[in-house]
């Protein structure tokens, strides 16, 4: 009998530990993003030449997508698409460095992961051009860091942004080899230069300082994953590494041609992602929000243009990616670009100025004074002298497959003119549906996104209350902006409120207790965050 009963307990407690699996295995996963600037596929384990054994080991984790691209080709309006989910062009934030008023519907998305109970943190570059609000981060600074959550049990959502392969880091480590040739990592010699590039010692060694500069930015890499290790989380952490556009050189960061489009995109997720996967369907900056909501347990909102890449609901791949180039800096251009699998189109809609425009950052860059040299001496080649010309065509077309470098132009000639005529009335189409907003000018856009508004400042949210029986107050908060959310915080009896940190997303009324207080603020994307409403009790 007793034998018996020790059975059927077993039993019993294997039957429970067994309905329990399914809601263990449900757990949401951790989230840890790894970004690194101006980089595009010259990291391990897409290039030999590379030397990245973290970014390696941990593509031999998890999926290295081949065939990933931005949707710009420089930070901002990158950085814009990622934390919306929606193209630039269609929200306003195309220009580089510009202060837009995107649709009231619009929220950064890590919002949408504090709604599903995540603590997220951004250390701590933002640039989405657009004030930061206020409900999209728990912390965003350069202390924020997933080890910070108040409780250890939270799920997180923790983005690290590497400036240290920046543009600017290129020209200083460039500046440091021809001081001191043993700071250099890379042979010069031996790199293989892009074809659009003369082949001179300085070209060559500012190409050298750029993959030194990555092979540095990599060893920081190696130093967050294995923080992640050593905390026990990395079997329940899905890590994205990614690159915010191509090359920080010379016709790559702010050219929608591969050289500024095609980006690194590695993803690890233990016991969903099989290890050592290549995929080479298309995908694209815009995924990465749905795909995060996705994985963490949420559903994507309908107006966010990209799809779910990993997970159990993965959305259809996309035939065409589009890709938008509008101000950098302080020059005006506007080019739009669609690419299938075999071809890329670009439109060149201001064709009358020149590929490069005189601008104070990249200017400085080695490759840009060496190719500005060479054009007048006349000694630039057959296939960089397209790139410094005066003007450029109205369209291009580039064979990716046999031109991976899009340097041979295809425009013009008869037989692809089919091809031509597919992707520019598919690009006219795209145009049409997003309603660029490219095709107004930057004072003229502003004017009309502002022009119904009294401020760019988010309105004070209002506060009422309504007394419980044990002297408590029930305080519901109310946004008066349309779209806007709302953050608040209680500051205990005698206390003070901190500087920075503390806000709390408000979804239902919160209770404050006698002696206590609440702060709320109340933020729309586009606008600055509003003043704070205050109740005591």
């Amino acid at each position: 009998m007793i034998r018996s009963s020790i059975t059927f307990g077993a039993l019993a407690l294997a039957w429970t530990l067994a309905s329990l699996h399914p809601a263990l295995e449900a757990k949401p996963p951790n989230i840890l993003w790894l970004s690194i600037e101006d980089t595009g596929q010259q990291v391990e384990p897409y290039d030999a030449y590379a030397r990245t054994p973290n970014i390696a080991r941990l593509a031999k984790q998890g999926v290295t997508f081949l065939e990933a691209y931005s949707h710009s080709p420089v930070c901002a309006p990158t950085r814009s698409g990622i934390i919306t989910g929606m193209y630039p062009t269609a929200i306003g934030t195309h220009h580089m460095r510009s202060r837009m008023l995107p649709p009231p519907f619009v929220k950064a998305f890590p919002e949408y992961l504090r709604q599903l109970g995540y603590y997220t943190t951004n250390n701590s570059k933002t640039d989405y051009n657009f004030p930061v609000p206020l409900t999209a981060w728990d912390d965003s600074s350069s202390d924020a860091h997933w080890k910070n959550r108040p409780d250890p049990d939270q799920p997180f959502f923790a983005v690290f942004n590497f400036g240290s392969s920046h543009e600017g880091s290129v020209r200083r480590q460039f500046a440091a080899r021809a001081e001191d040739p043993s700071a250099g990592i890379h042979d010069a010699s031996q790199l293989p230069l892009p074809p659009y590039y003369p082949d001179t010692p300085k070209t060559r060694e500012a190409w050298a300082a750029y993959y030194d500069v990555v092979t540095i930015t990599d060893r920081t890499i190696g130093k967050m994953l294995a923080e992640l290790e050593e905390a026990g989380l990395a079997d329940e952490t899905l890590v994205v590494f990614w690159g915010d556009h191509g090359v920080g050189l010379a016709r790559g960061k702010r050219w929608i041609y591969d050289s500024g489009l095609k980006v690194p995109l590695i993803m690890r997720w233990p016991g969903h992602i099989e290890p050592d996967t290549l995929r080479t369907d298309f995908v694209q900056f815009l995924d990465l929000a749905p795909t995060m909501i996705s994985a963490a347990g949420g559903e994507p909102p309908d107006h966010m243009h990209g799809r779910v890449i990993i997970g159990d609901r993965p959305g259809p791949e996309p035939e065409y990616l589009f890709h938008g180039r509008d101000r950098m800096d302080e020059r005006y251009d506007m080019v739009r670009g669609v690419r299938n699998r075999r071809f890329l189109y670009v439109r060149n809609f201001e064709s009358h100025r020149p590929w490069v425009q005189f601008m104070r950052t990249p200017s400085q860059g080695p490759v840009y004074q060496e190719l500005g040299r060479l054009k007048l001496s006349g000694g630039l080649g057959l296939l960089a002298a397209p790139f410094m010309q005066d003007t450029k065509p109205l369209e291009e077309l580039y064979d990716v497959v046999a031109d991976p470098h899009q340097v041979f132009d295809l425009a013009a000639d008869p037989k692809y003119a089919d091809q031509l005529k597919l992707l520019r009335e598919q690009l006219v189409d795209w145009m049409r549906k997003m309603d660029d907003k490219g095709l107004v000018p930057e004072p003229e856009l502003y004017r009309r996104m502002f022009e119904n508004e009294d401020s760019d400042v988010t309105a004070t949210p209002l506060l009422t209350r309504s007394d419980a029986s044990d002297g408590a107050l029930v305080v519901t908060v109310k946004a008066q902006n349309e779209g806007a959310s709302v953050a608040y915080r209680v500051i205990p009896k005698g206390g003070k409120a901190p500087q920075r940190g503390g806000w709390l997303l408000y979804t239902d009324p919160v209770r404050i207790e006698r002696g206590e207080s609440l702060e709320a603020v109340a933020s729309r994307v586009g606008f600055a965050n509003s003043q704070a409403a205050t109740l005591a009790n």
